[in-house]
């Protein structure tokens, strides 16, 4: 029995009036998506626990059977993982992202957040920009390591003090004074966020982009800190020997904590422009290779969504139904095994609010041997009036295996 996840993060939507009060997932021909939602198990279901952020590290692990009330240790430690870095028990991973600020305010605290992704920089860029501030900024007990676009991580053994930060995406286009570290707790990390804003805002990289026409990543923005987290073995767990595909640290991080094996794919972004068919060609190998459970995540819906870039959003959920989900599928049924198939976001990321929210999302489980009744297209809507609703993402799972 081979099971194959697709995750296309963020895809679910609220109506918008320039669809005619229809969701980007309405909209999108995914004529693979419907045709297996007609024959299968749909529904909806809450990945993310009431009381809890609704981030994407929740929501995966939930996806995955792991409840995120136990092993939820915010995202950065899990994408520190992904980055092949090690953690000792006194030392804390902090996201740190490169961001943009307005640049006309005589004080830091007076500015506006423009863009959570710095115009979705390029991993070179930043590592130019991460290795300025480790040179300027790094100590013994605090380092700056370069992830993938705008995604970074800072390490910190025996942090000052423990904080609860604000995220950047929860606040484009606003004014940043509230929402920056306060406090005596506070006052080491936005000393550090004040100081990277004098490294980076002329930095040659940046005045490189605004000749560009792009927007200079001018300061850092921390949040999400966590302690190494320890996972159970997925195939310990389920008997299945499973991979996880994805160009975002953070699903990375949580295959390896779960000893699941990350497959990288060449130009895989994490954004609309990433690299949908080699996503495809590498879970077809990963299970001619003998894997039991691949999980596929596309980030591509979510950046979409948080940049309310509607037209991409569209085309995203097309791409991953016509080079993602049915080259995978036809693979799988040329194979003379049983399987299944499961579609769905970790949470939405509607364009009107560009950030995520708690609402249910849309799911369906397909399988070969046993078709039920579903619904004619895969929507928010069609999966909510099946009245079949799961409080528990972390249930999910079993209900496919």
């Amino acid at each position: 029995m081979k099971y194959l996840v697709v995750l296309a993060d963020g895809m679910a939507d609220y109506p918008i009036e320039a669809l005619g009060n229809r969701t980007p997932m309405e909209v999108a021909r995914k004529p693979m998506m419907d045709m297996l939602s007609k024959h299968a198990y749909v529904g909806t279901v809450s990945n993310v626990p009431t009381g809890m952020v609704p981030e994407s590290d929740t929501a995966n692990l939930a996806v995955l059977s792991y409840d995120p009330r136990v092993y939820s240790k915010g995202r950065s430690p899990l994408e520190a993982m992904s980055m092949g870095l090690t953690m000792t028990p006194d030392e804390t991973a902090i996201r740190c992202n490169v961001v943009t600020l307005s640049e006309d305010e005589d004080t830091y605290e007076d500015k506006v957040i423009l863009d959570h992704s710095a115009d979705e920089i390029t991993t070179e860029e930043a590592g130019v920009l991460i290795r300025a501030l480790e040179d300027a900024l790094g100590t013994e007990d605090r380092h700056f390591y370069t992830g993938i676009s705008y995604r970074h991580c800072l390490i910190w053994k025996n942090i000052p003090s423990e904080y609860s930060f604000d995220r950047p995406h929860d606040h484009l286009g606003e004014q940043i004074t509230q929402y920056l570290p306060r406090g005596e707790a506070g006052a080491p990390y936005l000393a550090l966020m004040k100081k990277s804003y004098e490294i980076l805002n002329h930095h040659p990289i940046n005045e490189e982009r605004r000749r560009r026409g792009l927007k200079p990543a001018n300061s850092i923005w921390l949040w999400s800190p966590g302690k190494k987290p320890q996972l159970p073995s997925f195939e310990k767990k389920w008997g299945l020997r499973g991979a996880v595909i994805s160009a975002v640290d953070l699903i990375k991080g949580i295959g390896i904590c779960a000893d699941m094996t990350s497959i990288d794919v060449p130009g895989a972004t994490g954004n609309v422009h990433t690299n949908y068919s080699g996503k495809a060609d590498a879970a077809i190998g990963a299970f001619r290779d003998g894997y039991d459970f691949v999980y596929i995540h596309v980030e591509a819906p979510d950046e979409c969504g948080h940049r309310a870039e509607l037209a991409n959003k569209i085309r995203s959920i097309e791409l991953i139904d016509e080079k993602i989900l049915t080259p995978v599928y036809n693979y799988l049924s040329e194979q003379d095994e049983d399987f299944a198939v499961m579609v769905l976001p970790d949470h939405p990321t509607p364009i009107v609010r560009r950030t995520h929210t708690m609402d249910p999302v849309p799911f369906f489980i397909w399988k070969k041997a046993n078709p039920v009744c579903g619904v004619d297209s895969f929507t928010e809507k069609t999966a909510a009036e099946k009245q079949q609703y799961l409080s528990d993402g972390c249930e999910l799972l079993s209900h496919m295996i």
